[in-house]
Formats: structure tokens, C-alpha cells, sequence
């Protein structure tokens, strides 16, 4: 079963026909007395009236009122010899992909959804004292929506490191949430590494453990069409999320929404804003979280666990572009010219470096669905 995906295209207003010279057309001579017209005559009216637009101007073409089905985006196995390859194809065309074949069982995907699910069950006390809000980690709500008449909050999130660490002792039960956390670190740690291989940079980046800061974000889906997840959005270098059941979820691309529904037991990777800079905007991305869309009539509880590699908040993010090899120097005088040299050929950067922690700082609390938050930093 492949990934299916379909893209939602934005409401435009009709524009101005006419402009700012040319007058409109004329209106029809007779009128009819009667109140009521019949749909024939207005649909002749109509016709007449648009025959006699000016030739240079035509109608905007009419949306389709259907969403645009697209091709399945590749599936990939790290048994597939061409991974890197691949990896690299679908990150620049889509910026999200399907992982099969890979070493998390199911079982302790499960496990660690009843142990997330029991989250949610918490009192409002204990969901604040278990975990106190120290940006990004701790519990989150927005006060703003309204509770549901059954005492279930809105827009809950929880943000969690690798050890789902708490701060009182309670009965609270996280072990296999913390496996599974743990085993998807270490699987988008895996999956960079690749990446950065395939990008031709410098060194292997996704061997270097210290460099990265991984968050487990858990939040219940919401109903109906909602365009921003619950806990806002935080960047991140690539997304993992694991798919127990057959569940459409929505990510918020650069061209619009998109609708995917992965395969069971594959894990949905994304690639974040932090991946397009590192590619000097080689690579597409996907704005924050997938988010499960269950629809009006769906009144069953869900939680999505995102896990997102991301960067420590001390970091500065900046392209980064592959050295260029030049011939190795003679020691004659023209040595300096052919460095110079190699230092043209070199990629122009299209991002300039910045803070990760202001940026990070910018997205959470800011809206950007329509904006993108990194057009701030291009050159």
C-alpha cells in the first residue's frame, strides 16, 4: 500500500476584470418587468454579457472544486542498494517520504501510544506539576479554545526529551515510551547521516550525537480542518513518525496543504526547515508536524507522536555547502590564484546564518501558515 497524497489549493479572490481605463461593458437595454427571472434568461444575460468583455481580457480559469490527485511518492528501505540516492530524490521533490522495512516493531509502537493516551486522562494539575513548562519541553494547551462539554481540553500537547523525563514521582508508567523514543533518535540520526552523505558534505553529521537534541511531541488529533497543530510549530531537521493504523494526516508545505495517508507499520520521515538551509534550499521542507485528520464526524481519540531531530538551542544554523577540492599547490606564485579560484567555483548561499534559538523562539509563538518564517534569512 503506498503513500497517497493530495494538495488542497488556496481561495483567490476574483480579480478586477476591467482595470483602471478600460470601462465596462454595456448593460443590456431591456430589462424585465417581473420580479422573478428564470435560470434560462439568466444564464442567456450572463452569456451576453461576457460576450462582450473586451478581447483582450478574458476570465481567470475556474478552480476545481476536487482536490488534485497526485503520483505516490517513493518508498524507501534501507536494503534498497540505491538508498542515498533516493533518499536525496524524494527529499528535493516532496520533503517527506515512507520508510519500510525498518527495526521498530509494532508492538512497542502500541505500547507507547497507551502510555501517551494516559497522558491526556491527567487532571489539569497534574499535567502542570508532572511537566512544568520549560520551553519547548512540558505541557501545553491553548487557553484560548474552548473545553469540549465533557471536561476534554483542546489543542493539548506534551513535549518530552529522550528520557520522558518527569518531575514528580507518580505512577506514571513512560517505559515503552521511552524505548520508542529512543529507537526513533536513533533512526533519524541514521537516516541525516545518509542524507548528509548523499549532499556531499564534509563530514558525516549524523555521527555526532551532541549536535542534535531530539523531542518526542505528543498531542491528541483535533476535528474538523484545523491548519495549525496543537504545541505550535518548532523547527527541526527531520520528522519521524510511526504509522500504527491506517490515518490520513495533513502537512503544511511551502506550495499548500497536503494530504497523505501512509502504510501501516511504515514511518512517515518529513524533512524540517533546518534540512532546507543545511541544503542551501536543495531539499524541500514541511512546516511543523503532520497532523491527523479525523474529520467532523470522527469522535475518537487520537494522539500523534512526532519525534523531531532538531538542534540544541545554542546552535546557529547556516548552508552547508561541499568544499570544493583544487589541485594541491607547487609553491610557485600562482598557487593563491587557484585557491581563489576554488573559492569561486564554490555555491553561492542563498540563507544567511542565524540564531536557532530566536528563530525557534519566532515560529512557535507566531503564526506562519501563509508566510514563510525563513524568507527573513534569504540572501
Amino acid at each position: 500500500m503506498s503513500m497517497a497524497f493530495s494538495t488542497h489549493k488556496q481561495h483567490q479572490h476574483l480579480p478586477n476584470l476591467y482595470g483602471a481605463t478600460a470601462a465596462p461593458p454595456p448593460t443590456p437595454s431591456a430589462q424585465p418587468n417581473h420580479h422573478t427571472v428564470t435560470s434560462s434568461a439568466a444564464a442567456d444575460e450572463l452569456s451576453n454579457l461576457l460576450h462582450r468583455l473586451p478581447p483582450t481580457l478574458s476570465l481567470p480559469k475556474r478552480r476545481s472544486s476536487t482536490s488534485a490527485t497526485s503520483p505516490p511518492p517513493p518508498t524507501l528501505s534501507f536494503s534498497d542498494p540505491n538508498f542515498n540516492h533516493l533518499l536525496l530524490s524524494s527529499g528535493s521533490e516532496l520533503g517527506f517520504l515512507q520508510l519500510t522495512n525498518h527495526d521498530i516493531p509494532s508492538q512497542l509502537a502500541n505500547s507507547a501510544e497507551t502510555e501517551s493516551l494516559s497522558l491526556f486522562e491527567l487532571t489539569r494539575d497534574q499535567k502542570e506539576s508532572c511537566f512544568p513548562k520549560n520551553w519547548p519541553l512540558g505541557f501545553d494547551a491553548d487557553d484560548d479554545d474552548e473545553e469540549e462539554e465533557d471536561g476534554d481540553g483542546k489543542g493539548e500537547s506534551f513535549c518530552l526529551d529522550t528520557e520522558c523525563s518527569t518531575e514528580t514521582t507518580t505512577d506514571l508508567s513512560l517505559t515503552s515510551l521511552r524505548e520508542f523514543t529512543r529507537a526513533l533518535e536513533k533512526l533519524g540520526l541514521k537516516i541525516i547521516d545518509k542524507l548528509a552523505d548523499a549532499m556531499g558534505f564534509d563530514n558525516s553529521i549524523g555521527e555526532d550525537p551532541t549536535r542534535f537534541r531530539s523531542l518526542m511531541w505528543i498531542s491528541e488529533g483535533l476535528h474538523g480542518d484545523h491548519d495549525k497543530p496543537s504545541g505550535g510549530f518548532y523547527p527541526y531537521v527531520i520528522g519521524l513518525q510511526y504509522q500504527i493504523r491506517c490515518q490520513k494526516y495533513s502537512l503544511l508545505k511551502d506550495s499548500g496543504s497536503v494530504s497523505v495517508s501512509p502504510q501501516v507499520d511504515s514511518i512517515m520521515v518529513t524533512l524540517g526547515d533546518i534540512a532546507q538551509v543545511w541544503s542551501n534550499g536543495k531539499l524541500s521542507k514541511v512546516r511543523g508536524r503532520p497532523m491527523a485528520c479525523l474529520g467532523d464526524g470522527n469522535k475518537s481519540r487520537l494522539v500523534s507522536m512526532s519525534l523531531l531531530v532538531t538542534l540544541p538551542c545554542n546552535s546557529r544554523v547556516t548552508p552547508l555547502l561541499p568544499e570544493v577540492v583544487g589541485e594541491e599547490g607547487t609553491g610557485d606564485e600562482d598557487d593563491e590564484s587557484q585557491v581563489c579560484g576554488s573559492k569561486e567555483e564554490q555555491e553561492k548561499r542563498l540563507f544567511n546564518s542565524f540564531s536557532f534559538e530566536d528563530y525557534a523562539w519566532r515560529v512557535y509563538n507566531e503564526c506562519y501558515l501563509f508566510n514563510d518564517p525563513l524568507d527573513r534569512y534569504r540572501i
